[in-house]
């Protein structure tokens, strides 16, 4: 995989750092001029081939064969097009695209190029995420699923100052769904698929979710979402099931290590601490997926990211939010 990056905000340069740790031979980014001492300082920092500050140049490149888009939400849809239809394959940072619509088009389009599609969400990818789905049936018929990802927002106290900054705003899918909650709502489905009916319901400021609790009810059991960026609490879930319950005491997106009780008293942790940056496993799992042409495992990943995006939107309809 040879990959071109677009963006340099804080999600690329927690990557940079990680990528002599993987097989990507020739890499290239894509800044503004607006930002060019930071894009060469970054270029020559971490070896990168090449600095483009013209997305249709970049797409030229015959080198890339791969664009990691790391871009405000709001741009992802438009950039992401316009690389499949470049011939590339595309990786979305979370969350993929700002409505349903917009990732069915892109599938279609990828499906049409015969391109891979995928949207990084750390989670999924986690050796600990993959053995809780293992360890799920020792919990005996799952009841009640509830998660809380709080992480009061350094941006905040400027949003209550009346500064919009792109986190906090709609016009650029922000705000605490879209940014924090997305996690919760991954871990979901990627454990139980798509629910049968969902609610969302928020404290609303200015017209965007500052926080909010989104509910996904799968008939038999239900799964409480909480994320906020205006308040602050302990990183804790827990999957309750009649035989026992699984404690996580870390964010979602860094899960590392895991609590089972068991109903009869006993119990273990069970820790996956390999010393591997999280980004890490799901650009190895991109790599393979890209390098072998495994579209079979892109099609099962996009199924979750069109659950996700289809509640995503559902879920801001809801509350009154302003789409596109």
């Amino acid at each position: 995989m040879n990959l071109g990056i677009l963006g340099t905000g804080k999600i690329v340069q927690e990557f940079l750092p990680e990528m002599e740790n993987l097989n990507i031979p020739y890499k290239a980014i894509l800044g503004t001029l607006r930002s060019k001492e930071r894009v060469e300082k970054l270029a020559a920092q971490y070896k990168l081939q090449k600095i483009y500050f013209d997305y249709d140049e970049l797409l030229k490149d015959e080198n890339l064969d791969t664009i990691y888009i790391a871009l405000p939400n709001n741009l992802h849809y438009e950039f992401a097009k316009k690389a499949l239809l470049a011939n590339k394959n595309v990786i979305i940072e979370k969350p993929a695209v700002t409505t349903f619509e917009e990732f069915q088009d892109l599938k279609q389009l990828a499906a049409d190029k015969k391109k891979i599609l995928l949207e990084a969400v750390t989670l999924h990818y986690l050796p600990a995420y993959k053995n809780i789905r293992a360890d799920l049936q020792k919990l005996g018929d799952i009841k009640i699923v509830s998660m809380n990802y709080s992480q009061y927002s350094s941006r905040y106290d400027a949003f209550k100052r009346g500064e919009i900054l792109p986190a906090f705003d709609p016009k650029k899918a922000g705000g605490a769904l879209m940014d924090i909650n997305v996690y919760n709502i991954n871990f979901a489905v990627g454990l139980f698929g798509a629910p049968k009916t969902f609610s969302y319901s928020a404290n609303i400021e200015n017209g965007i979710d500052t926080s909010g609790v989104m509910v996904l009810d799968y008939g038999k059991f239900k799964v409480v979402c909480i994320g906020a960026k205006d308040c602050e609490a302990l990183t804790v879930s827990t999957i309750q099931g009649d035989k026992g319950n699984i404690i996580m005491e870390i964010p979602p997106n860094r899960i590392d290590a895991y609590i089972i009780n068991y109903n009869n008293g006993e119990g273990s942790v069970e820790a996956f601490d390999e010393d591997k940056h999280r980004m890490i496993y799901e650009f190895e799992n991109f790599i393979e997926i890209i390098d072998n042409k495994n579209f079979e495992l892109a099609e099962e990943m996009l199924k979750i990211s069109g659950t996700v995006a289809q509640i995503l939107q559902g879920g801001r309809e809801q509350v009154g939010i302003k789409i596109g």
